[in-house]
C-alpha cells in the first residue's frame, strides 16, 4: 500500500506547486474513517481510494482531484459528512465528493429503465465539473481491476456495464489507455474463454524466434535519421479485446490478422508529422484506403493523429500512428491532459468547453437529456452516440459536421440544427442528388433541400443513427399525432354541441377543465379523440342539466355516444408496414401498424382474419381505448357494426410507388389429394413472387384436399394474379380469398 509521503512525491513531481498540507490531512483522515473495514479481497478497505489516487497522479491530475480520490467513499461508508468535509476542506472539494457519492449510490446495475434514469443523473452530475468523471473512471478502473474477489451473481452485471457505459464513455473523453483496460478487464469477465485463447496466442507470437518489431524500429529509426527528423518509435501490440473485437467484425480467425502489431512514431511538430509520412511512404507502398488525417480534421474527443498502413520489409501489414509528443499525451489521457488542469483555471467551464471538443459532447449530450421522454429513449440514444465510430462531412459553407460512422443526410440535418433536420425533404451530396438513406462518407459535403410544408416521417427513426435526430423524429411525431387527436376531438365537440342546439368554443371547454381532469384546452380534447372522455362528459360538464338523449343498448352495454358522427367524414391514412426483415413475427396476427410513428399515436392494425391489401377499398372501425380496426369492404365482419354508424371511419391507402413492402392475405385452395400437389401450388405462388406465411389443412378426403394458406403479396393485383395462376394449374379444382 503507497505510503502517505509517497503519494506527496509522486505529485509534487509534476506539480512543484502542489499543496502538501492538504493532501497529508486527506490521506490521514481517509485513513482514520475508513478504519478496520476490509475489501472482499481481505485487503484494508483504505487501499482502494488509495489506489483511485494513484491512478490520478499517472494522469498528473490537480489536488483537488487526488484529494477527492483518497474521500470519496468516505460520506458512503463511514461517519463522514458532507458540512464536516467542507469545513476541514473546503467548499469545492466538498462539492466533489457530494458529486461521487450521488453517482457511487446510484445502482447503475440494474435493469434498463432505471440504468437509464441513472445514468442521467451521472452524465449531470459530471458536466457540472468533469474532475468528477476522472475520479469515477479511476474508481471503476480499480474495481475492475480486483474484479476476480467480487461475487460470482455481480462480477457479469458489473462487467457488461463497464463494457457498454464506462469504457466508451471513457473513449469519447479521450482517454484511451483507461478505455483499453477497461474492455480488457470487462472481457475477460464477459467472455473467458475467448480472452485465454487470444492472450495464450498472443505470448506465442511474443516468444518466436527473430523479433520484427525491433527490426522494423531500427529500419524506421534509420529512415528519420537520414532526413533530420528526431523521432521516438514505439512498438505495440494490440490487446486482446482490440483483436476479439476485429475478428468479429471481419469474420476471420486470429491467424488471418495481419496487423497484431502497429508502431507509433513521434515527433516535435505538426510538420514533422507530414514530413515523416512522406518518408515511409516514399520507402514503402501504401495499402490503399487505409490513409487518415485525423490532426486536420481532430476527432470529437480531441484525438490528432496520422494513421497509415503499409506493406512492410517482410511484405506483412503493418501499422504506424505518426504523431506528436503532445498529440500522444492527449490521445492516451483525453481530457484529462487538457492545460486547464495545470494553471489553476479548472473551474472555468466554459472556457473548457471552448477548447475541448470531448467536454463539448458531454454538455452537448446533456441538452438533449430533457428532451427525452423516456429514459430508455435517453439511454438507447446515449449507447448509439457512445459506441458508433465517426465521419466527417462539411456545409457548403466549410463548417465541419463530425456523425456516427453510418450517418445519413437526415442525420446530418439534425445535427446542423432540429429546424433544418424536420424540413427536410431531399440532399445534394457533393453537388448531386442523393437519397436522404444514403450512408454518408469522410469529406462529402452535404447540402439540405428543404421545404416548410415537411414533417419528418416516422420511419425515418428506423434509417438515422445519431440520438438527437431520433429523438427530433419521436417529438415530431408526437406533436403531430397530438395535433391530430386534439383536432378530431374539436369535430366531435362541435357535432355533439350542434345536436343538443349549442354552439361549442374552446372557451366553453376551458372553464370545465379541472372537472374533466386536465389543465389544458388540447390535452382535453385530444383526450376526446383518443376516446378516454366521450362527448356527453363534456356537455354534462358544460350543461349540468343535459340529458343525452342518443343513449341506447348496444349488446346488453349503454353506449353514451363517445364517438360523433364526424368521424365517418375524416380522412386517416394508412401507411405501409416495415420491410419484413425489419419486423419480429410476435404470432400476434394483429400486428401493430401505426397511423404516424411509433408512440402515442392511433394505434391502427387490420383485422386479425384475412387481412387487407392496397387495392382494396377499406373501412376502419373505431374501438375506445383501442383505436382502429382496418376491414376489407367486403369482410363479412362488418355485418356486426351495422348498428353503429359513428365507429365507422373513412380510410385510404398511403402507399408510395415502387414499394416494396408486403401485406397479409389468405386464400382458400380446393386440391386433387395426390403427391406433387402442395408442390405445385408452392411453385406458383414462389414463381409469382408471393410469400408463403403458413399452410394448414382444412380436410383432408380421399380424392381432394381443402387447405388455407397464408401468404404475403405487394397488392391487390399481385394477389388475383396468384390465383388466377392456381386456377389454371389442372390439380387444383378451386380458389377463393378468405376475408374474414
Amino acid at each position: 500500500m503507497m505510503r502517505q509521503y509517497e503519494l506527496v512525491e509522486r505529485v509534487q513531481a509534476y506539480n512543484a506547486q502542489a499543496d502538501e498540507d492538504l493532501l497529508n490531512r486527506a490521506y490521514i483522515y481517509a485513513m482514520q474513517k475508513h478504519g478496520t473495514q476490509t475489501r472482499a479481497s481481505g485487503d484494508p478497505y483504505f487501499s482502494h481510494p488509495l489506489e483511485v489516487a494513484g491512478i490520478l497522479t499517472r494522469l498528473k491530475l490537480d489536488d483537488a482531484s487526488v484529494v477527492v480520490a483518497l474521500l470519496h467513499d468516505t460520506i458512503e461508508d463511514t461517519s463522514a459528512t458532507g458540512n464536516e468535509i467542507e469545513r476541514l476542506f473546503g467548499p469545492e472539494i466538498a462539492k466533489l465528493v457530494e458529486g461521487l457519492t450521488k453517482i457511487d449510490q446510484l445502482d447503475l446495475v440494474s435493469r434498463e429503465a432505471q440504468q437509464a434514469e441513472n445514468l442521467r443523473k451521472l452524465l449531470l452530475a459530471v458536466s457540472d465539473d468533469v474532475r468528477v468523471l476522472l475520479v469515477k473512471l479511476a474508481d471503476r478502473l480499480h474495481n475492475m481491476r480486483t474484479i476476480d474477489f467480487v461475487r460470482e451473481d455481480k462480477r457479469a452485471r458489473i462487467a457488461e456495464e463497464t463494457m457498454e457505459i464506462y469504457a466508451p464513455l471513457a473513449g469519447r473523453m479521450g482517454m484511451q489507455g483507461i478505455r483499453d483496460e477497461l474492455e480488457d478487464c470487462a472481457f475477460k469477465v464477459l467472455n473467458s474463454d475467448a480472452y485465454k485463447t487470444i492472450f495464450e496466442k498472443l505470448a506465442e507470437l511474443r516468444a518466436r524466434p527473430g523479433d520484427d518489431i525491433e527490426a522494423i524500429k531500427a529500419d524506421l529509426n534509420d529512415r528519420m535519421d537520414a532526413v533530420g527528423i528526431s523521432a521516438t518509435i514505439r512498438g505495440r501490440q494490440k490487446r486482446p479485446y482490440s483483436i476479439f473485437s476485429k475478428m468479429q467484425s471481419k469474420s476471420v480467425g486470429f491467424e488471418q490478422l495481419s496487423d497484431i502489431f502497429g508502431f507509433r512514431i513521434l515527433v516535435e511538430t505538426e510538420e514533422d508529422c507530414y514530413r515523416s509520412l512522406g518518408v515511409v511512404h516514399t520507402a514503402w507502398r501504401m495499402v490503399p484506403g487505409r490513409f487518415k488525417d485525423y490532426i486536420s480534421t481532430p476527432k470529437q474527443n480531441d484525438y490528432r493523429s496520422l494513421h497509415t498502413t503499409i506493406i512492410g520489409p517482410k511484405q506483412q501489414r503493418v501499422e504506424l500512428q505518426i504523431r506528436t509528443f503532445d498529440m500522444d499525451r492527449i490521445a492516451e489521457f483525453g481530457i484529462a491532459a487538457h492545460p486547464l488542469y495545470k494553471d489553476g483555471l479548472v473551474s472555468d467551464r466554459e472556457r473548457l468547453a471552448r477548447e475541448s471538443s470531448a467536454y463539448a459532447w458531454l454538455r452537448h449530450t446533456v441538452t438533449h437529456i430533457a428532451e427525452s421522454d423516456a429514459p430508455e429513449e435517453f439511454l438507447e440514444n446515449t449507447k448509439l452516440e457512445l459506441f458508433r465510430d465517426q465521419v466527417f462531412c462539411f456545409t457548403p459553407k466549410g463548417r465541419l459536421i463530425a456523425l456516427p460512422r453510418g450517418a445519413t443526410p437526415i442525420d446530418f440535418a439534425y445535427a446542423v440544427h432540429t429546424d433544418v433536420g424536420d424540413t427536410c425533404v431531399g440532399a445534394k451530396v457533393n453537388g448531386k442528388l442523393s437519397p436522404l438513406i444514403e450512408p454518408l462518407k469522410n469529406g462529402d459535403e452535404v447540402e439540405i433541400i428543404r421545404s416548410q410544408a415537411q414533417r419528418p416521417p416516422p420511419a425515418w427513426e428506423s434509417i438515422v443513427v445519431t440520438g438527437k435526430a431520433r429523438a427530433a423524429i419521436r417529438r415530431a411525431t408526437r406533436v403531430h399525432v397530438r395535433n391530430q387527436y386534439t383536432g378530431l376531438g374539436r369535430h366531435i365537440l362541435e357535432r355533439a354541441f350542434t345536436r343538443v342546439g349549442k354552439t361549442y368554443s374552446d372557451g366553453a371547454l376551458i372553464s370545465v377543465l379541472t372537472r374533466l381532469g386536465h389543465s389544458e384546452c388540447e390535452d382535453a380534447l385530444a383526450a376526446v379523440g383518443r376516446g378516454e372522455v366521450d362527448s356527453a362528459m363534456v356537455l354534462k360538464a358544460v350543461f349540468p342539466d343535459y340529458r343525452d338523449e342518443r343513449a341506447q343498448k348496444v349488446n346488453g352495454k349503454t353506449e353514451e355516444g363517445w364517438l360523433a358522427s364526424a368521424r365517418s367524414s375524416l380522412k386517416f391514412y394508412i401507411p405501409g408496414r416495415q420491410q419484413k426483415k425489419k419486423r419480429q413475427k410476435t404470432g400476434n396476427s394483429e400486428d401493430s401498424l401505426p397511423i404516424r410513428g411509433v408512440q402515442a399515436d392511433i394505434p391502427v392494425r387490420f383485422a386479425p382474419d384475412g387481412g387487407a391489401v392496397p387495392g382494396d377499398r377499406i373501412v376502419g372501425i373505431m374501438t375506445p381505448g383501442e383505436g382502429i380496426t382496418i376491414y376489407p369492404i367486403q369482410s363479412p365482419m362488418l355485418v356486426e357494426f351495422d348498428d353503429e354508424p359513428d365507429r365507422w371511419i373513412d380510410v385510404r391507402w398511403d402507399i408510395a410507388d415502387g414499394s416494396t413492402e408486403r401485406f397479409a392475405a389468405r386464400i382458400k385452395v380446393s386440391a386433387i389429394n395426390e403427391p406433387g400437389t402442395l408442390a405445385e401450388i408452392a411453385e406458383v405462388i414462389g414463381s409469382s413472387d408471393g410469400n408463403i406465411d403458413n399452410v394448414k389443412m382444412l380436410e383432408r378426403g380421399l380424392d381432394f384436399t381443402v387447405m388455407e394458406i397464408e401468404l404475403e403479396v405487394w397488392d391487390l393485383k399481385h394477389l388475383n394474379r396468384i390465383v388466377s395462376e392456381l386456377r389454371a394449374k389442372p390439380v387444383v379444382s378451386n380458389v377463393d380469398r378468405v376475408n374474414g
